[in-house]
C-alpha cells in the first residue's frame, strides 16, 4: 500500500513516530527515495522543508549565508517556538556567525585534544565505577537509567564542576527538558507545562555563575560565568542559555550512543564478537555506533534569501529540516547503511552535524563512548534482552529509554 508524500512527511513532526524503530526508518527511505525535498505541513507546527538526503544536507550546512540558524534552529510546536523566544533562550545552536564564533570560542579550548588528554583519566575511573556497578547490580537492569544516562552525567557534571548531590536533580530537568513530548517524562501535555523545567534549570545556572563570578574556580562553568565578549560579561539569559545546551546536549547525546551501541552488539553477535577479538577496532566501532544511533535527530534552518535544493524553490523565510537519520542511511553514500558494520570505513557520517555548528563536544563523547565499552567488553561474559527495548518520544535529542538487560559482568 502507497501513501502520498505529504502523509508520511507529517512522521518527522510526529514524537510517537521516533518511537517506533521500524515506522520511523520506513518514513525516512520512503521520502529519500520518493520527495527527497519534501513540503511538510502537520497540525501544531509550523510548515517546513524536509530535507533527508546526506549531499543536500551537507550543501546546506556549508551555506550559512543561505540558510540560518535563527530564528528556528530546532523543530518544536509554534506554541514552544514562541515561549522560547519570550524567555530568551539563545544557545549555541540559536546563534549565527559572528555573534555564534564568538560565543563557542567560549568553551572550545576545553573540549580540544589537549584539554581530552588531561580528562580522560576521570573518563577512564567513571567508566570503570559505571562497569563495576553492572557487575554488583545482580545480573540483570535497565542499562538506559542505571547506567547509559548515569555516566556521561557524571562525565559532563564534573567538567563543569558541580556538586555530586545536584546530578540527580540535574537528571531530572533535562529529561524533563529533552522528553517534554515523550508521556513518561514530560511535565504536562502542552508546551506551557515544560516551562517549570526550564525556569528550574535556570534558576539554578543563575545561583552558580554568581558563586563562580564571585569565587572563580578551575573548571568550565567558572569559564562560562566569567567569559567576556567583545569586553562585557554575558547577559543573564546568555550564560543560563550557554549552560543550558552544555548541560542537555553534552549528555543526552553520549547517554543515547551507549544505549543504543550495547543495543546494536547484541542483535550483532557477530560484531560483538569481532569487536571482542579486535578491540582496535575500538575508535571505528565508535563512529559506527555514532552514525546507527544518529541521537540528534535534527536541526532547522531558515533560509535567508530565495534558494533551490534539489531543484526545488525554497523561499526566503521557509524553514528546512535537516534530517540526519536519513543522511546516515543514505544509500547513495553508506554502502549496506542498514547493516551494523564496526569495521565501517570510511564513515562520514553526519553524527554531529557538519561545517561551523559541528558540535563542539565532539571529541569527548567519542572518548567517553570509547572508554565505556574498552572497560565494558573485557569483562563481559554474557549478555542478552530481558524485555522490549523502548525508544524516546522526540523530535530533537532522542534515542532509547529503557533496555532491560540479563548479563554476566565479571568484578
Amino acid at each position: 500500500m502507497t501513501h502520498p508524500v505529504e502523509d508520511v512527511g507529517r512522521d518527522l513532526a510526529d514524537p510517537k513516530a521516533y518511537a517506533d524503530a521500524a515506522r520511523f526508518e520506513a518514513t525516512l527511505a520512503h521520502l529519500r527515495a520518493h520527495a527527497p525535498v519534501c513540503w511538510v505541513e502537520a497540525a501544531d507546527y509550523r510548515p517546513f522543508w524536509a530535507i533527508t538526503r546526506y549531499s543536500d544536507i551537507m550543501e546546506i550546512s556549508r551555506d550559512n549565508a543561505a540558510f540560518t540558524n535563527w530564528p528556528r534552529p530546532i523543530l518544536m510546536p509554534a506554541v514552544s517556538d514562541e515561549l522560547q523566544a519570550a524567555a530568551g533562550v539563545r544557545t549555541l545552536v540559536h546563534l549565527d556567525d559572528p555573534e555564534h564564533r564568538k560565543m563557542r570560542a567560549i568553551s572550545a579550548d576545553w573540549f580540544r585534544p589537549k584539554a581530552m588528554r588531561a580528562l580522560k583519566e576521570r573518563v577512564d575511573q567513571l567508566a570503570r565505577i559505571f562497569v563495576d556497578r553492572l557487575a554488583d547490580a545482580g545480573g540483570d537492569c535497565d542499562f538506559v537509567q542505571q547506567v547509559a544516562v548515569e555516566y556521561p552525567l557524571y562525565v559532563i557534571m564534573s567538567l563543569l564542576g558541580m556538586p555530586e548531590s545536584d546530578f540527580g536533580h540535574m537528571r531530572t530537568l533535562a529529561q524533563e527538558l529533552i522528553g517534554s513530548d515523550d508521556d513518561e517524562f514530560q511535565r504536562g501535555a502542552t508546551g506551557e507545562d515544560q516551562m517549570p523545567a526550564l525556569a528550574e534549570m535556570f534558576a539554578y545556572f543563575q545561583a552558580l555563575t554568581a558563586s563562580r563570578r564571585a569565587h572563580p574556580t578551575d573548571d568550565l562553568a567558572s569559564a562560562i560565568s566569567n567569559a567576556r565578549v567583545d569586553g562585557e560579561l554575558l547577559s543573564d539569559v546568555d550564560v543560563l542559555s550557554y549552560y543550558l545546551i552544555i548541560a542537555t546536549a553534552g549528555h543526552d547525546t553520549t547517554s543515547s550512543t551507549i544505549s543504543g551501541g550495547l543495543h546494536a552488539l547484541i542483535e550483532h553477535p557477530d560484531q560483538h564478537d569481532r569487536l571482542r577479538r579486535e578491540p582496535m577496532l575500538m575508535p571505528t566501532a565508535v563512529e559506527e555506533m555514532i552514525r546507527w544511533v544518529t541521537p540528534v535527530r535534527e536541526f532547522m534552518r531558515t533560509a535567508a534569501r530565495d534558494t533551490t535544493v534539489r531543484g526545488v524553490r525554497i523561499a526566503a523565510g521557509e524553514s528546512v529540516m535537516l534530517c540526519y537519520p536519513s543522511a546516515n542511511r543514505d544509500e547513495q553514500v553508506f554502502r549496506d547503511g542498514y547493516r551494523f558494520d564496526i569495521g565501517r570505513d570510511p564513515n562520514k557520517h553526519l553524527g554531529f552535524g557538519h561545517g561551523v555548528h559541528f558540535c563542539v563536544g565532539a571529541a569527548l563523547a567519542r572518548m567517553e563512548v570509547n572508554s565505556f565499552f574498552t572497560e565494558l567488553l573485557p569483562r563481559l561474559r554474557s549478555i542478552e534482552l530481558s524485555g522490549l527495548p523502548q525508544h524516546i518520544a522526540t523530535t530533537f535529542l532522542g534515542g532509547l529509554k529503557h533496555l532491560p538487560i540479563r548479563y554476566d559482568v565479571a568484578g
